[in-house]
C-alpha cells in the first residue's frame, strides 16, 4: 500500500470534519423545523421535503465520518464509501440547485402576469388598487410598467413625490391632461369630486414603474438559496476530488530498494585468514 501525502491527508479530514458540521446544523435545523410546524395545517405538504432532509444530513454526516476514520486508519472501503456516497449526495444537490434557479423564474413569469392582469389601472378591481397603493407607497414607484399614465388622468396620492424623496428617488412632472388626486378605497361614498381631493398641480410623481421592483423583489426571496446550495455542492466536490486521490495513492506501489543475499563468506574472514599465514 502506498503512502498518503500528508497534506492531501489534512485537507480530506478538514472537509469530512467541515461536512460534518453542516450535516449537524442540518439535522438540527429539520428537527426544530419539524417541531416548529407540526401542528401547522400545511404540514402534509411539508413532510416530503423534510423526509429528503433528514436522509439528506444524517447521511453526509455518516459518510463524513467515514471519511475521517478511512484516512486515518487508511481504509479503502471507508474512503470508498465517502467518495461514491458523497458522489450521489452532490448529483442531488445540483438537481436541487436547477429546480430553484428554475423556480425562481417560473415566480418571477407568474407575478409578471397576474401584476400585468391589473392594467390598466384606472379599472382595476378594489383589492388590486389597495395593494397598488400599499407598494408604490413603501417601494416608490408608480403604476406598473409605463409609470404614471397607467393609472389613466387620476393619479393616487401614493406616487407623489416629497421634498425628501425627491433628492433620493427619480422623480418627474406629471403630464398636463392629469391630476393628482386622493382616493378612499374604503369609502361608501360614491366617485365624485367629494371623493377626491385635488392636490398642487405642480407636484412631482415616483419615475420608475412598479412592475420590476415587484419581480426583482421574488427574485431576491429565492436568490439567497442557491448561494449557500452552490456552496455546500462545492465542498462536497472538493471532498470527492480528496478521496479519488487519497485513493490513488494508497494503489500507489513503494520502490523498495532489493535485497541481494550471497554465499561468500565476509571480507573480515579472508583478512584474518591471510595475518594468520603471515
Amino acid at each position: 500500500m502506498g503512502r498518503i501525502n500528508i497534506w492531501v491527508k489534512r485537507a480530506f479530514i478538514f472537509v469530512c470534519v467541515l461536512t460534518g458540521i453542516i450535516s449537524t446544523l442540518l439535522l438540527a435545523i429539520t428537527l426544530f423545523g419539524h417541531g416548529y410546524f407540526h401542528q401547522s395545517k400545511e404540514i402534509d405538504k411539508m413532510l416530503p421535503g423534510i423526509t429528503v432532509m433528514y436522509v439528506l444530513a444524517a447521511a453526509t454526516l455518516a459518510l463524513s465520518i467515514s471519511g475521517v476514520y478511512g484516512a486515518c486508519k487508511e481504509k479503502k472501503w471507508a474512503v470508498i464509501l465517502f467518495s461514491v456516497g458523497m458522489s450521489l449526495a452532490s448529483l442531488y444537490l445540483f438537481g436541487a440547485c436547477v429546480k430553484v434557479y428554475q423556480a425562481k423564474h417560473e415566480m418571477e413569469e407568474l407575478s409578471r402576469k397576474e401584476d400585468l392582469a391589473m392594467v390598466p389601472l384606472s379599472g382595476a378591481k378594489q383589492n388590486d388598487i389597495e395593494k397598488m397603493y400599499y407598494f408604490q407607497a413603501n417601494l416608490r414607484c408608480c403604476g406598473l410598467v409605463q409609470g404614471y399614465q397607467d393609472w389613466g388622468t387620476d393619479i393616487p396620492l401614493s406616487c407623489l413625490c416629497s421634498d425628501e424623496d425627491s433628492t433620493n428617488f427619480k422623480c418627474v412632472a406629471r403630464g398636463n391632461n392629469t391630476r393628482c388626486v386622493i382616493h378612499y378605497p374604503n369609502s361608501d361614498m360614491s366617485e365624485d369630486d367629494d371623493h377626491k381631493g385635488l392636490m398642487d398641480e405642480h407636484m412631482l410623481v415616483y419615475k420608475e414603474p412598479c412592475l420590476p421592483i415587484l419581480i426583482s423583489l421574488v427574485g431576491y426571496g429565492i436568490s439567497p438559496m442557491i448561494g449557500p446550495l452552490v456552496a455546500l455542492q462545492a465542498l462536497w466536490d472538493i471532498g470527492v476530488a480528496l478521496a479519488i486521490t487519497i485513493l490513488c495513492q494508497m494503489r500507489r506501489k513503494v520502490d523498495v530498494p532489493p535485497v541481494i543475499f550471497t554465499s561468500q563468506p565476509p571480507q573480515y574472514r579472508e583478512l584474518c585468514d591471510t595475518a594468520e599465514s603471515v
